[in-house]
């Protein structure tokens, strides 16, 4: 998942960030309304995760400005506010979800995948491809009984192939889902994540699209 953070507190957003990252995901933080949306004009990210209490307002500002311009982008919002008139008032302003603070981080990150896979049409955690299977609630890879151990960047990248399957997949739109801003982008990295996969699943499953990226039959 590319996911934006929207949190002004560094110390929640450094643990937030690492902890996802450490799953395999690709998080960037704006602590303000003003950064998150000069975020949203230059990635297509997967999920927001949006406080309430910006130095520039209020994260709802944001939300309803998203909605408003008819962008569904799935947002859970992670607040403080723990009051019942609090909780409605996100809900209505178009969030898909709303955890209290303090939040377990394993279950934020569970609510996230989960709007991701409703979002991309894709509600069920298992799917099969061939004779393996791939479990997208615990990012793990089956074939028969037997666990394949894959890196959190090959996962990153599965993950997202099957979020697009039967569609191709670009090799910047893998990128996007694999770095932040500021980390530096190898220039071969998502062939080689992929050769790494096509090792594990066997050379027929992902197919190269010349000049166009990469689909996953």
């Amino acid at each position: 998942m590319r996911v934006l953070l929207v949190e002004d507190t560094p110390d929640l957003a450094d643990g937030i960030s690492r902890y996802l990252v450490a799953s395999g995901h690709a998080i960037d933080v704006a602590p303000s309304i003003a950064d998150a949306e000069a975020a949203l004009d230059v990635v297509r990210y997967d999920v927001m995760l949006l406080d309430l209490a910006l130095p520039d307002g209020s994260g709802l500002t944001l939300l309803r400005a998203l909605r408003a311009r008819g962008d569904r982008l799935p947002v859970v919002i992670a607040t403080a506010r723990d009051q019942v008139s609090d909780r409605i008032d996100g809900l209505d302003a178009g969030a898909d979800d709303y955890v209290v603070k303090p939040f377990d981080l394993g279950e934020v990150e569970a609510r996230l995948r989960a709007h991701v896979r409703r979002a991309g049409g894709e509600p069920s955690t298992q799917i099969t491809l061939g004779e393996f299977r791939v479990d997208r609630a615990g990012a793990r890879l089956f074939r028969g009984a037997d666990e394949v151990r894959l890196t959190s960047r090959e996962w990153a990248v599965l993950d997202t192939l099957v979020s697009a399957r039967g569609r191709v997949m670009s090799r910047k739109a893998l990128e996007e889902r694999l770095y932040s801003f500021g980390d530096e982008i190898e220039g071969n990295a998502v062939e080689v994540y992929v050769s790494r996969l096509r090792s594990k699943l066997g050379a027929d499953l992902i197919e190269t699209r010349r000049g166009l990226g990469y689909l996953l039959k």
